[in-house]
């Protein structure tokens, strides 16, 4: 993994995945981290919240990177929750792009993991 970013898996139960990612994702580590957060989530799992709480920068790379692992979640059935609290300037960054129209960005994990597990 790139110096920049890292990626902490966290405890969501038995049935769906935390992973916390921490730093900076853009064009030189996006795909990296794209294909560690894929690997973590293994068929059987619900879905995937991802804590963008400890990000402190994501350029286009990693706002592509976003929406890609959705779309593959997606294809096997799975869910994405993105959590970002309300102040983060990141927050502001995946309004302008329109991600809540295709995933739901929630302010705290515990709503997330919620989320995931009242649609199951």
């Amino acid at each position: 993994m790139s110096e920049l970013a890292r990626v902490e898996l966290g405890d969501g139960g038995d049935d769906v995945v935390v992973a916390r990612l921490g730093g900076e994702v853009d064009l030189s580590n996006a795909t990296e981290v794209g294909d560690e957060l894929t690997a973590a989530v293994p068929n059987s799992a619900l879905g995937l919240v991802l804590d963008l709480t400890a990000t402190e920068y994501l350029d286009s790379s990693g706002v592509h990177l976003v929406f890609e692992l959705a779309e593959r979640l997606r294809r096997r059935q799975q869910q994405l929750r993105i959590v970002v609290p309300a102040g983060a300037p990141i927050r502001r960054v995946l309004r302008i792009v329109e991600l809540d129209e295709s995933v739901p960005v929630l302010a705290s994990v515990e709503e997330a993991l919620a989320q995931i597990r009242d649609a199951a």
